[in-house]
């Protein structure tokens, strides 16, 4: 391979990697939001609360979202856990005594009773990292399954998209020599020959001496 197909194979590669830099990006921050904010329901390790209630108060309040992570617990921690026998319900309260394994006492903030529930390690979905007040509507997107699923489509099929086909910098326009002779077009001599050929007529109708 000469240096010169080689410099226009690589122009040629870097093109195409500058035309798909914007949907590598897109994929590479989906994938870092994805794994921060993926939730519990599909296997992750985030949750998205929506206080409802006032129980939490003045810590939280009604419309409140609050994203918890997963990890280690203490004494102290507002964690979300799932009673047992409730189904899918969740509870957000601070943990005030007991441990993971027989179980921690839980008391929400503005409450003078504690729960009824005390959860183990393995009922507690995570430990709330996060609170942004009022935004309970946007929370309540980004907690359906749905949504991520969405997201993760969208991005392979702006990776996978078929690209609009380029144009070779190699092509050259036909060269002139190589087009077609007009056949309709008289030589450029033609007037000359004309003219010797009456020239030769003429002669030849002379009678000799």
């Amino acid at each position: 391979m000469h240096a010169t197909e080689v410099s226009v194979a690589g122009a040629a590669l870097l093109r195409r990697l500058r035309s798909h830099a914007g949907d590598v990006l897109f994929l590479v921050a989906a994938l870092v939001v994805g794994y921060f904010l993926w939730p519990t329901s599909l296997g992750g390790c985030t949750t998205l609360t929506i206080v409802s209630g006032h129980s939490m108060e003045p810590t939280y309040y009604t419309g409140d979202l609050v994203v918890s992570r997963c990890g280690d617990y203490q004494v102290g921690d507002i964690v979300v856990y799932n009673p047992p026998n409730v189904g899918t319900a969740r509870v957000i309260h601070r943990i005030i005594g007991g441990d993971g394994a027989t179980g921690w006492v839980m008391e929400g903030d503005n409450n003078d009773f504690i729960d009824p529930w005390e959860p183990t390690d393995d009922r507690v979905l995570g430990k709330a990292v996060l609170h942004l007040p009022k935004v309970g509507l946007v929370g309540s997107v980004l907690v359906s399954p749905i949504t991520w699923v969405s997201l993760l489509l969208l991005a392979a099929a702006l990776v996978i998209w078929p690209a609009k086909p380029e144009q070779p910098d190699d092509e050259e326009p036909a060269d002139s020599a190589d087009a077609p002779a007009d056949d309709s077009a008289p030589p450029v001599d033609a007037p000359e020959a004309a003219v010797a050929m009456s020239a030769a007529a003429a002669t030849s109708a002379d009678p000799p001496a």
